[in-house]
């Protein structure tokens, strides 16, 4: 412990020096307008920065990279809250209650609870990655494609359950985004599916397209149908900086635990993620949280879960990468590549032949994570302002957001078209109360779900029974049967209460 602190120390003195600090306040500056920026992803917004580090010295090309990866799984808050326009995948979620605080006239106070999750869940994850590295990732070899698939698999169980509309609807819904997420060419065969000879649909059908339209075009084609009668959000010239309280924080310890590690937890399965982790805390909390029955309805519990398991999945997939040399997600495979670029390759012994490097990783991170919450209380409230419009002004301001986010994903005109066609299906999925989220995930983790199990199948056989006879992926498949069941046992008691007479 005490050769830990040691190094832990020595990292910090290495963070600020003038140009690693630098890097990280560059990095959690342009990762929170990564996130903020509707077609932007995070691992786009990284990627498009790596070439700038090929110059630099390896210390603060890679603490830029890591600040811009924690502070991008936050930024996106801010336009899924006040504009219903998820900036990233790992945002959906965080729309369902945050968006419906914000709506009920308490802006601040879901941006509050959201940097409160994220400072919670970050400091736990950084603490897990510091002490547990090495246990956790002789854990995460354990994972092979069956658990890899089953968590993917569990997951979509898990917003089916949440859809509102009825668990039919939802598996429309889900079915709907999976036959989207279809199109293109197989990543196993290579062959083309569904494209109806169109060369733009050989690549498939990009998910933010899907996402920045159905949740976009989609919320402003539903004001419209209003006449834009009234504020995006009620109270908002009012509104101020408003964190929760000390006993607000405190009711909800338990859960900032349960998410925070379910987060670092699914951040070590290499390749699952920040957007994993926060579908999976919401589903969690949703069926067996304490509030589980008013999720979706604007309740702190529904901002927390999914905030603080995607921050927390940043210290979990940073463990596989420095640990093993395996990439935890998108954005740590591109900080692979920077190590590879430098002539480090990280894995078992990189503790001994980089230590320092890797402890100044460490401490980044925490400072990285401090000043993102700080940047992020400056922030709020003139976020907050900028809706002390019109409706329709507010519209058109959501309506280019859409524009420039989906043109700037391929460059390509096809993508508006298509924006606008999931923004009409956006908007008929709320008159006949479907579910969006179900849509959006099947599109989103269709295709691993698809990759994750051609693999198995490859590697196993075609042997089907494997993913309920290993231990591992056994028991989520179980626990994904459960998650499934719980809406119908409950619904059928309803009727049968009913019925009952009186």
């Amino acid at each position: 412990m005490l050769d830990i602190l040691a190094q832990l120390g020595t990292g910090f003195l290495h963070c600020i020096e003038p140009l690693n600090l630098l890097m990280i306040v560059v990095g959690i500056v342009v990762g929170l307008l990564v996130g903020v920026l509707p077609g932007l992803t995070l691992v786009m917004g990284v990627i498009l920065v790596l070439p700038f580090t090929y110059k630099m010295p390896i210390t603060p090309s890679i603490v830029l990279l890591t600040a811009m990866y924690v502070s991008g799984t936050y930024g996106g808050a801010f336009t899924s809250i006040l504009f219903r326009i998820p900036g990233e995948p790992i945002h959906v979620p965080l729309l369902w209650d945050g968006y419906a605080m914000a709506r009920q006239g308490k802006p601040a106070k879901a941006l509050g609870w959201t940097l409160v999750a994220a400072l919670g869940g970050g400091l736990l994850s950084w603490v897990i990655l510091v002490l547990l590295t090495k246990p956790v990732a002789d854990f995460a070899l354990k994972f092979s494609t069956p658990e890899y698939f089953a968590i993917v698999v569990f997951g979509l169980a898990s917003v089916i359950a949440l859809g509102k509309g009825g668990l039919a609807n939802a598996f429309i819904s889900l079915a709907l985004g999976l036959l989207v997420a279809s199109v293109g060419t197989d990543a196993t065969y290579g062959a083309y599916r569904f494209t109806f000879g169109l060369p733009l649909l050989a690549d498939g059908i990009e998910f933010l397209v899907v996402m920045v339209g159905a949740y976009g075009v989609g919320e402003v084609l539903t004001r419209l149908e209003t006449g834009f009668s009234g504020k995006p959000i009620e109270g908002v010239a009012t509104a101020k900086t408003e964190l929760p309280t000390l006993a607000e924080i405190g009711a909800l310890k338990g859960m900032f635990l349960r998410s925070a590690i379910l987060g670092n937890i699914i951040g070590i399965v290499p390749g699952a993620g920040a957007t994993i982790a926060s579908f999976v805390s919401y589903g969690v909390e949703s069926q067996f949280g304490r509030h589980r029955a008013k999720m979706g309805s604007g309740i702190p519990e529904g901002i927390v879960a999914p905030q603080c398991a995607a921050t927390a999945s940043v210290g979990g997939a940073l463990i596989p990468l420095l640990a093993l040399g395996l990439p935890g997600s998108g954005a740590t495979a591109v900080i692979l590549g920077a190590f590879m670029l430098h002539g480090i390759q990280p894995g078992p012994q990189v503790l001994i032949t980089s230590g320092p490097l890797i402890y100044t990783i460490f401490a980044s991170l925490l400072i990285g994570t401090l000043l993102m919450c700080v940047l992020g209380y400056f922030a709020i409230r003139p976020l907050v302002k900028i809706l002390d419009f019109p409706e329709a002004v507010v519209s058109a301001f959501v309506m280019i957001l859409c524009f420039v986010g989906a043109l700037s994903i391929r460059g390509n005109i096809t993508d508006l078209y298509l924006m606008i066609g999931f923004g009409l299906i956006g908007y008929l999925f709320e008159r006949l109360k479907f579910a969006i989220a179900p849509l959006v995930l099947g599109v989103i983790l269709g295709p691993i779900a698809e990759e994750s199990f051609m693999n198995a199948m490859i590697s196993f056989g075609n042997d089907w029974t494997v993913f309920f006879t290993r231990p591992i992926s056994g028991s989520i498949m179980a626990l994904t049967i459960l998650t499934l069941l719980l809406p119908v046992i409950a619904s059928l008691k309803g009727r049968s209460n009913a019925a009952a007479p009186l």
